[in-house]
This record gives structure tokens, sequence and C-alpha cells, in this order.
């Protein structure tokens, strides 16, 4: 069962694609759209990056913070940065293998996997909204702006 919107988010600590360490309530202040994806380099996953990257990071408000987390490794996400110019944190859940996907219940346990989870965290930590899709299916970005001007 995914975190329930009006619920506190999960802190964690994950190394992005360059190691360095990412605290959610780091971001405390800021709304935090964060993403979890099942695998880089899959179909479906590079299509739903590069429109966060090419649809949403750009037009995004300055208070707006994108977060992504996936089973990969770190070294697998700065490889994948480097080749698709993903400049927003991608976050190793890697080990304990997918613990902060578990956290928020969107850990696919046959598969090994996070599903398609999108939590919108408000400047308190608090989840303001969600979505979770199955694996195969994309999410849909243009929520995430509704959302986030909903509550402003």
């Amino acid at each position: 069962m995914a975190v329930e919107t009006g619920s506190a988010a999960p802190d964690f600590e994950l190394k992005d694609q360059h190691g360095t360490p990412v605290k959610l309530s780091d971001h405390r202040g800021k709304k935090v759209v964060l993403i979890f994806y099942p695998l880089a380099f899959s179909s479906v996953c590079h299509g739903e990056l590069c429109a966060i990257r090419d649809e949403f990071v750009a037009t995004a408000p300055d208070d707006v913070q994108v977060i992504t987390v996936s089973v990969d490794s770190m070294f697998t996400h700065r490889a994948w940065a480097d080749q698709e110019g993903y400049d927003f944190p991608l976050l190793s859940d890697f080990w304990p293998h997918g613990q902060v996907a578990r956290a928020y219940g969107v850990f696919d346990e046959e598969k090994g996997i996070a599903t398609r989870g999108t939590f919108v965290i408000d400047g308190e930590g608090v989840v303001r909204w969600s979505v979770v899709n199955p694996i195969p299916q994309a999410r849909d970005i243009a929520e995430y702006r509704k959302v986030l001007a909903e509550i402003s």
C-alpha cells in the first residue's frame, strides 16, 4: 500500500548519480516531486524521464525539486544521466535493495523493482498527492503541474 495523501513522507538518504548523498528532509521548504521508476535504460522509463527533462524541469517553479529513484546502481544512473543529459537527481535504492521503495509502498517484491509511483510532497514534508501506475504504464506529467499549482 502506497503512502497515503496527508501522511508524512518517509525521510531517506540515498546517493545520486555522482555519489552525493541526497536526503529528502534537506529539501524542506520546497515542493518535491518524488518519482520512482523500475529500471534505467528501459523504454517506458526513458520516455518518462526524457519528458521530465524536456517538458517539466525547465518550466517548473524554483521552489520545486524533482527527485527520481530506482533500484539501479549509482554507476548505472551515472551512465544513463550522462547519455541522456539528466541533470536532476537519479537516486540509487540499490542497497538495502528497494528499502525506500518499500517505505513508500511501491516495491514489487516479485520483480525486485519499484513500480511507477509518484509522490508530490509539500514544503513541510507532507504527501499532498500520489499516483501509482503498473510497471508498463507511463504516467502523465501534466498531472504534476496541475497538482503543484493547486498546492502553491
